[in-house]
């Protein structure tokens, strides 16, 4: 990395983590990246697509099951173990500075973020194959950039890690989206 990009990382980690902080993010943020925290989401949707498509849904849901797991493999597993950069958490450079704000540092690797490429990967398929039919579709993005943000405030992430994995995750999930829309269009049910 480049002496400007590694200063611009390490300068807006220090913003994030240090100094916008404040009590009401240090409670929220550790639970906002929490999968299980977005669950009546997850369930909002899925009964929103069956009562509008009704069983179309099915290959929806397999798509999107499949695409996390693709995006996940490829983040946590090809991509971490090649770049082998340590979270702000476990560098020793940062860690008398980094402020962790959940019970743990993970042990893996830092770059690039799996909970953004994964929440990207499918906010970004979620957003194409419904916005035709829905207004709010574009708050799944903001959905996905909120839980990036939390993963560098709580100090498990650098910035380049969550926006490198939200591009990468976009790039996964608009593909997809565009592909499904093309060989697979959802209609809305009638009757």
């Amino acid at each position: 990395m480049g002496n400007g990009l590694y200063n611009f990382n390490i300068n807006l980690f220090h913003k994030i983590n240090n100094d916008w902080s404040n009590p009401f993010f240090d409670f929220l943020l550790p639970y906002i990246r929490e999968s299980i925290i977005w669950t009546p989401l997850y369930l909002f949707i899925l009964i929103f697509m069956y009562q509008n498509f009704g069983k179309q849904i099915f290959i929806w849901v397999i798509v999107s099951i499949g695409l996390i797991v693709v995006s996940d493999f490829l983040s946590s597993t090809f991509i971490k173990d090649f770049f082998k950069i340590p979270r702000p958490c476990r560098d020793s450079f940062l860690d008398p500075v980094a402020n962790l704000r959940i019970n743990r540092c993970p042990g893996s690797y830092s770059f690039t973020s799996s909970h953004a490429v994964n929440h990207f990967t499918i906010a970004s398929f979620w957003f194409i194959t419904l916005k035709p039919f829905v207004k709010w579709a574009a708050w799944l993005l903001v959905w996905a950039a909120v839980i990036c943000y939390a993963q560098v405030y709580v100090g498990v992430h650098f910035p380049i890690d969550v926006i490198s994995g939200g591009l990468l995750g976009s790039f996964i999930g608009y593909t997809a989206g565009h592909m499904f829309n093309y060989k697979t269009k959802l209609t809305i049910k009638t009757g």
